[in-house]
């Protein structure tokens, strides 16, 4: 029997309502409505403007009803960022965007009273100080009255399953995102908040990918003019979503969820929480089935992104076709970033931040929008492979071939440029990793799919892939040698 779902996918910039529909044998997408998201900047906070994607949730839902219905609703979005719900059940203020300035130093100041290596070896995350943790720390000290009338926190994926139920659930996946559950026993790492001062009474109980939340609210149904549909808390976090949808025949596998930012890492049956993977800063994430995906989270796509917005704001009009053809004719290796520095992180003038990061490390500046391209492509690259190093020394496994998965397979550049750095076949697909993977957790809740295992080879069957191999590896070696000097 045909199943028929709709899959609600935000990413950092952009939202999308997909059906996808199920006939035994293979998975076709539809794309009903896509949206773009656009952070809203009041005073010094930038928020996301929650309403406006709500909006936009249920114009998906009328238009997936105009193109033949669906029996469930999943949503997945980015990760760590939440909102703030009070005892009435109203939300207390917009989410504040993860790259907002808030969190600045609050690594360091939060180590003062959990040691960093106690804080990884509870729960296995990497440090990053757009964390969860490190916002609620924020609150604490800087907006603690926030914090006393707030009742209950809200992870986005959660924030939206709550606006279209009315039932309140933290779904797994999403929830290690924060850096504030235990590794070991998938609940919340209260000993750790209470010396941190952040109040676990927010958190509510940890249910598992898959977990059916509940109807439709039938106002909802009323005014979007359909019948009631479940929403299934599918893997709230997006990554966690593309993992699913990896299309890989071996248990063992290294992919790259290719988007905004990229996430480099492979999926475990068990966490990996020691000093080399402490000294690596790599990140344990709870996935589908418990599964671990021991990655690492590093600045992607958002530097060719934001660098065209740079671009375009200023009277130029690039595609990002243009900007890989000037990249592609400029002089190769001719000098590297660290594409996960700090000053790559905010929105602005990434340009000019490359610039002056090679004045810095006294390398070539790069001038032309050309060379400015070529540095980003070939800095993401290296940085893959010093990842690829970095994973397999962790896990002791060798992986011959690396799975790029997401928007980012549609920039062949970056793809050809990952084989040759990694000198590693690269097989790059499907695009839409992401909603297929929700559209799998959905069909896997509803039993017409059994496992992950069978969704994967469905996906198989029901996408392309393309491959690219390594060349020229020589002087991508000597490059590397390179990027590791100017890094260090």
């Amino acid at each position: 029997m045909e199943k028929r779902v709709l899959a609600i996918d935000f990413g950092a910039s952009s939202g999308r309502a997909i059906l996808g529909t199920f006939d035994g044998e293979k998975i076709t997408l539809e794309e009903v409505h896509r949206f773009s998201n656009d952070p809203v900047k009041v005073g010094d906070t930038m928020y996301w403007d929650v309403l406006r994607l709500f909006y936009n949730i249920k114009q998906g839902l009328i238009k997936a009803r105009e193109a033949g219905g669906f029996d469930s609703v999943g949503i997945d979005t980015w990760g760590v960022d939440f909102g703030l719900i009070d005892k009435y059940g109203c939300l207390l203020e917009n989410p504040v965007h993860y790259r907002d300035a808030r969190t600045s130093g609050l690594i360091e100041e939060c180590a003062k009273t959990v040691p960093n290596s106690e804080f990884y070896g509870a729960t296995g995350i990497q440090f990053m100080e757009l964390n969860t943790v490190y916002q609620l720390y924020s609150l604490k000290k800087y907006r603690p009255h926030i914090l006393e009338r707030a009742d209950r926190l809200l992870f986005m994926p959660d924030l939206f399953g709550y606006m279209l139920t009315g039932k309140m659930t933290t779904e797994y996946s999403i929830a290690t995102t924060s850096q504030m559950i235990d590794i070991k026993t998938k609940s919340w790492a209260n000993g750790l908040l209470d010396r941190l001062g952040i109040p676990s009474r927010l958190l509510g109980e940890v249910v598992p990918s898959g977990t059916t939340l509940g109807k439709i609210r039938s106002d909802i149904c009323e005014e979007c003019g359909i019948d009631g549909a479940e929403v299934i808390s599918v893997c709230g976090h997006d990554t966690q979503s593309a993992i699913t949808a990896v299309p890989c025949e071996s248990g063992d596998f290294a992919f790259i969820s290719s988007g905004t930012w990229s996430l480099f890492g492979t999926e475990l049956d068990e966490p990996i929480v020691n000093e080399k993977s402490l000294e690596m800063n790599v990140t344990n994430e709870g996935g589908c089935d418990s599964k671990v995906g021991f990655l690492k989270n590093i600045i992607g796509l958002w530097l060719i992104q934001e660098s065209r917005r740079h671009w375009n704001r200023h009277g130029s009009d690039y595609s990002y076709a243009d900007l890989e053809k000037l990249a592609l004719a400029s002089e190769p290796f001719k000098c590297f970033i660290d594409p996960d520095a700090p000053e790559f992180v905010p929105h602005g003038n990434i340009p000019q931040r490359v610039r002056d990061y090679c004045r810095r490390t006294g390398q070539p500046v790069p001038e032309t929008v050309g060379e400015v391209m070529r540095c980003i492509y070939e800095s993401l690259a290296l940085k893959y492979r010093m990842t690829l190093e970095a994973l397999e020394d962790c896990t002791g496994k060798t992986y011959p071939a690396i799975h790029v998965i997401g928007g980012g397979t549609k920039d062949t550049l970056l793809c050809s440029m990952t084989a040759c750095a990694c000198d590693r076949t690269v097989v790059a697909g499907p695009i839409e990793a992401t909603v297929l993977g929700n559209i799998a957790v959905q069909l896997i809740s509803c039993g017409a799919i059994e496992n992950v295992s069978q969704a994967r080879k469905i996906i198989r069957a029901s996408e392309n892939t393309a491959e690219y191999l390594p060349q020229n590896s020589a002087e991508w070696e000597k490059a590397y040698e390179r990027y590791k000097e100017v890094t260090k």
